[in-house]
């Protein structure tokens, strides 16, 4: 039916999908990104929002205008969303979700004659996966400033091209990224809906849950040097081969997670000159580590380092709780609703996030998955859960629409 979840989503179910594995390849600043940045925008304006660009990318359409509510007294706005980018080979939840049920939960508001006192946002946050750059929830780490411009500008992807020369490509202006003061203020609150990545609500018996807290979770780069050769000429004892060093790095990292009761997975390499006839001459292999408490992630890089591994931090995301009285308020909507409010904690990275560690109000819905399987095609959400999700959503944003905001954004960032 029009304005389902079912039905928005399938409205870009064929953008960036690969029809062999059913898999999407949605990476930032790409055409496929700005087809689901046209799709975005043509859905926002047929309910009538208003749409603008901030500063870094991200698009933000608000019913009621954030400004002039600020000026009355009467804002911030109270803001949902989420992103539409994927990881390679992704699901057609992850991001898409969130968007989606935002949309059908304005449409349900709308429907029941629901007129909000304060403004509602959707916003739709670029790169947060980080999969095209390495650097995960680039847009909402760029609007708070908690990653330096110039350091995100020059990163690149596997083909040589600068963030800045991809966000130019795509009609951006890369000299205005950065912190923006302007659209910061006009958030009172953000309430991020994602698919569930697990399936404890599967276990628990509800359809929607509400985060508690994100894991701390970071990124790290090993070089491993080796020396170039011919793979039919070169003798064994001769060759100084990369890709034993990385199968030592690859059984390390397993065996020091299983020890620190943490997770920890070396999830993307790159080999020079990856030719099939050639003994590498280096590899370049992408640590992801993460665990309930910060030593226990620190603990696996220590270990590494022990055994000769040298690991360069390329991002680090410390716990961030999402318990306050932003959350509580959620949580008594859902439980409400549906009978209960499930508590649960992710070691996932989201922008609610970034968010709530700059200081802006943050909670978090998660929808269950009964796979419990995500970041691959087979990810799922079953619609009748994600109808929920809308019904569940828009309680929440009348609710917080209808009352004055409970707190303030931060006027300074944090470290994320």
């Amino acid at each position: 039916m029009p304005g389902s979840v079912a039905a928005l989503l399938a409205e870009i179910e064929g953008v960036g999908r690969d029809a062999s594995t059913g898999g999407y390849r949605r990476f930032a600043w790409t055409r496929e990104d700005a087809a689901l940045a046209g799709w975005f925008a043509a859905a926002c304006a047929a309910r009538g929002l208003d749409l603008v660009t901030d500063r870094c990318g991200n698009q933000w359409a608000w019913w009621g205008d954030p400004d002039a509510a600020l000026a009355a007294g009467t804002g911030p706005g109270v803001v949902t969303g989420s992103h539409l980018d994927s990881v390679p080979q992704g699901g057609a939840y992850d991001g898409p979700l969130g968007l989606a049920c935002a949309l059908a939960a304005l449409d349900r508001l709308r429907g029941k004659g629901f007129t909000p006192a304060r403004p509602i946002g959707v916003v739709r946050f670029v790169d947060e996966e980080g999969a095209r750059f390495g650097l995960a929830c680039t847009g909402s780490r760029l609007l708070t400033g908690t990653a330096p411009p110039e350091r995100v500008l020059a990163l690149r992807d596997a083909g040589g091209v600068s963030y800045a020369e991809a966000v130019a490509g795509a009609g951006g202006d890369p000299g205005r990224i950065g912190r923006d003061e302007q659209v910061l203020r006009r958030v009172g609150g953000f309430v991020e809906l994602h698919v569930e990545q697990g399936r404890g609500l599967a276990d628990l018996g509800f359809g929607v849950g509400v985060g508690t807290m994100i894991r701390p979770h970071g990124r790290w780069r090993v070089d491993l040097a080796g020396r170039a050769d011919h793979a039919g000429t070169t003798l064994l004892a001769d060759r100084r081969d990369p890709m034993l060093d990385l199968a030592r790095l690859v059984l390390a990292v397993r065996e020091s997670a299983v020890r620190r009761a943490a997770l920890a997975t070396v999830g993307r390499v790159e080999v020079t000159p990856n030719a099939v006839n050639a003994v590498p001459g280096r590899v370049t292999a992408w640590l992801d580590v993460r665990a309930e408490e910060e030593a226990q992630a620190r603990r696996v890089l220590g270990d590494l380092a022990t055994v000769g591994f040298g690991a360069v931090e390329e991002s680090w995301t410390p716990a961030t709780w999402m318990d306050g009285p932003l959350s509580e308020r959620v949580a008594a909507r859902v439980a409400a609703v549906q009978g209960g409010a499930p508590r649960m904690a992710t070691g996932a990275g989201h922008d609610a996030g970034i968010l709530a560690a700059a200081g802006i109000p943050a909670a978090m819905l998660f929808v269950r998955n009964p796979t419990g399987i995500s970041h691959s095609p087979a990810e799922h959400a079953e619609p009748e859960d994600c109808e929920a999700g809308a019904v569940v959503l828009a309680d929440v944003l009348a609710d917080l629409s209808s009352a004055p905001a409970a707190s303030t954004p931060a006027s300074t960032s944090s470290d994320s």
